[in-house]
């Protein structure tokens, strides 16, 4: 209960509560909306930069500064995710919004990273009734991932960090390090 009302399933989205994504109309209008754009970016010419930041930014939902999103690019929401400035991310970037993404300032994603904020329960009779959960993902300052790197739901990313290739981030790193691994874990200073 949201002050005495039933809170919406958006609502339960974004406060990381189970919800059905798949049952409320609301969230998958929007989800087919960001999908739309998704699609019109990833189907422009290269060189049509200016097209393409056009639409980028009605993806986004807060943009600081300077970015650049290679092609393609795929999310669930877009109004959720917030990039830093001087934000680049490479091919195939995904990025799963149900709840706040956020990158702070000089954030380079390398191609095939994907960002998770979707989870389902462990629990089958839970899961298969199609409920999911979602909890925030967010990215510090001066961060590097390498290729095909997977965040999942609920982690936290300092700053100065490089995390190597194919890592799976599942738990929080700390600022000022190298991480990889599956799951990725810190294996030294910077």
């Amino acid at each position: 209960m949201h002050d005495g009302k039933k809170m919406s399933e958006k609502e339960k989205m974004l406060s990381g509560e189970l919800y059905y994504a798949d049952a409320d109309k609301d969230l998958f209008n929007e989800r087919v909306k960001c999908k739309k754009l998704c699609y019109e970016y990833n189907n422009l010419r290269p060189d049509k930069v200016k097209k393409r930041e056009h639409i980028i930014k009605k993806i986004i939902g807060k943009i600081k500064g300077t970015f650049w999103i290679e092609q393609p690019f795929i999310c669930d929401y877009g109004y959720n995710i917030e990039i830093g400035d001087n934000f680049y991310a490479n091919h195939n970037l995904i990025i799963l919004d149900c709840a706040k993404v956020t990158f702070g300032d000089n954030v380079f994603v390398a191609p095939n990273c994907a960002f998770y904020t979707a989870g389902h329960p462990l629990d089958y009779s839970t899961r298969n009734k199609g409920l999911e959960f979602a909890k925030p993902i967010t990215v510090g300052d001066n961060v590097w991932f390498g290729g095909n790197v997977v965040v999942l739901p609920g982690v936290r990313i300092g700053s100065n960090v490089v995390i190597g290739a194919g890592a799976v981030v599942s738990n929080d790193i700390p600022d000022n390090c190298v991480a990889l691994g599956v799951p990725a874990r810190k294996i030294k200073d910077i």
